[in-house]
């Protein structure tokens, strides 16, 4: 056999193992990636632990949280339920959905609500739906009420010479409008829907903080309390963090060394996972990843290698 045969052998010899190492690398890759998606969180929760979600921002109709929110009420591990809120409000339905599913939790296990920062209007609606509330000294709390907002553009387009002219089938179909104030009849609607939902807020609280519907209407004309000032009104059961929440849970049953094992939403960037699993697992071995041959780079894309936000804010840029 002749020496360019010989060369020609090694050299496939070679590029076989590169291809071999290359996808048994992937390959734990994108097992780790699987393990850390799908199966990371439930194994925490395939023992006895106690729950905890947290809801932040702004309120919506979130259907993922509410899923979570059903698996926690199936998962006979889960002995109870922590739920820390940190948020100024939202849509009255989102709050609202929110909180049958918590009630639907409670029936069957403890849950405390945990006012973190911020847990007020559609916020404080949620935290209501705990079998008990507990807050920080200076969270804030409180802004029972409803508001309904609409901009007015009229003057601006009139402005740019612009004019919207409309044909509609009765007087209050589409009102509110942007481009005209609203007449009498509009503004009656308007506040008939504001206060049927402001009603059943009053009503909701009432029922759940045990208080005369009286003394809620007293509370519910939009102010925010600090929690030493809910406390004094009744709108929360106490004041405190962990320590307390452990302490009201011990008083329910649940074990107070049982862990508290957090509930996140499922991570859907795959790619992004299994890239910077391939990136961790060749850096570990010492390898770089930018000096890999580019065919490799190609197979797997070479914003593999990058992390994080980086990926997302290079990606469509060759």
């Amino acid at each position: 056999m002749d020496q360019s045969a010989l060369a020609d052998r090694r050299q496939l010899r070679r590029k076989l193992t590169f291809w071999r190492v290359a996808a048994a690398l992937l390959l734990v890759a994108i097992g780790f990636s699987l393990y850390n998606v799908f199966l990371k969180q439930d194994a925490g929760a395939a023992r006895a632990h106690v729950a905890r979600i947290d809801i932040s921002g702004m309120i919506t109709d979130d259907d993922e949280l509410l899923e979570r929110l059903e698996a926690i009420r199936k998962n006979r591990q889960a002995k109870a339920l922590i739920v820390s809120i940190s948020s100024p409000g939202g849509t009255t339905y989102g709050g609202e959905k929110i909180f049958k599913a918590i009630r639907a939790v409670a029936a069957e296990k403890p849950v405390v609500s945990d006012v973190r920062t911020l847990a007020a209007s559609a916020g404080y609606m949620i935290a209501s739906a705990g079998d008990t509330i507990i807050a920080g000294e200076s969270s804030i709390t409180g802004s029972i009420g409803v508001i309904f907002q609409y901009p007015q553009v009229g003057e601006l387009l009139q402005k740019l010479g612009v004019s919207m002219n409309e044909i509609k089938s009765s007087p209050l179909k589409a009102e509110p409008s942007p481009f005209h104030p609203a007449s009498p009849e509009a503004e009656a609607m308007i506040r008939s829907m504001i206060m049927d939902s402001y009603d059943w807020f009053v009503d909701l609280i009432a029922d759940r903080r045990k208080l005369p519907r009286e003394e809620v209407l007293k509370l519910a004309n939009g102010a925010i309390f600090t929690g030493r000032q809910a406390l004094k009104v009744k709108l929360i059961d106490a004041l405190g963090g962990t320590p307390e929440i452990r302490s009201y849970l011990a008083s329910r049953g649940v074990a107070d060394d049982l862990p508290i094992v957090e509930w996140k939403a499922k991570d859907d960037s795959g790619f992004f996972t299994i890239a910077s699993a391939v990136s961790g697992l060749l850096r570990l071995a010492g390898v770089d990843a930018t000096t890999l041959p580019g065919n490799f780079q190609d197979l797997v894309g070479r914003k593999l290698f990058l992390d994080g936000l980086v990926s997302v804010w290079q990606v469509g840029r060759d």
